[in-house]
């Protein structure tokens, strides 16, 4: 056999090197750095790539370059804690009412820090209304229609 097999799995590989450098995450590097390896033995040993030792190159080329890549993808994005917002850390914020607001209901809906929080507050807040938070209970949070003299 030519070296054809190995010349377009070197081409692959590098293909998606390259796939994988303009959309990163997707772990297309350790199936590109096992293209590029088996093509480059298949260069170099064009009668060994499709024999019964195929198996073991491919499992000691895959194991080390899988072990590899993900620590490389660790160092690069290591694992964080999800994001999460109290409504007590809401106090004192300006947002908008998306979903009127009435007293002792909890139907209203306010977006606050891009976020849709339910709301009541002590008097009826109509759609569209610049509101402050006063004071949050659970997953609610309480406000008040900011008056148009407080809006900077």
């Amino acid at each position: 056999m030519d070296m054809t097999l190995g010349l377009i799995l070197i081409v692959l590989g590098i293909a998606l090197f390259i796939f994988e450098a303009l959309e990163p995450g997707f772990f297309i590097a350790i199936p590109a750095g096992v293209l590029l390896v088996l093509g480059l033995i298949a260069v170099a040993y064009p009668d060994i790539l499709l024999t019964y030792w195929t198996p073991v190159i491919v499992a000691v080329v895959v194991i080390p370059m899988m072990m590899i890549s993900m620590k490389f993808y660790q160092k690069i994005s290591p694992p964080s804690k999800p994001t999460t917002t109290m409504g007590s850390s809401l106090i004192g914020e300006v947002g908008k009412v998306m979903n009127t607001v009435k007293p002792d209901e909890i139907s209203g809906k306010v977006k606050l820090k891009n976020q849709i929080w339910s709301a009541t507050s002590e008097t009826t807040i109509p759609e569209g209304k610049k509101v402050i938070v006063t004071r949050s209970e659970g997953v609610v949070v309480w406000v008040e229609e900011q008056m148009e003299s407080e809006n900077k």
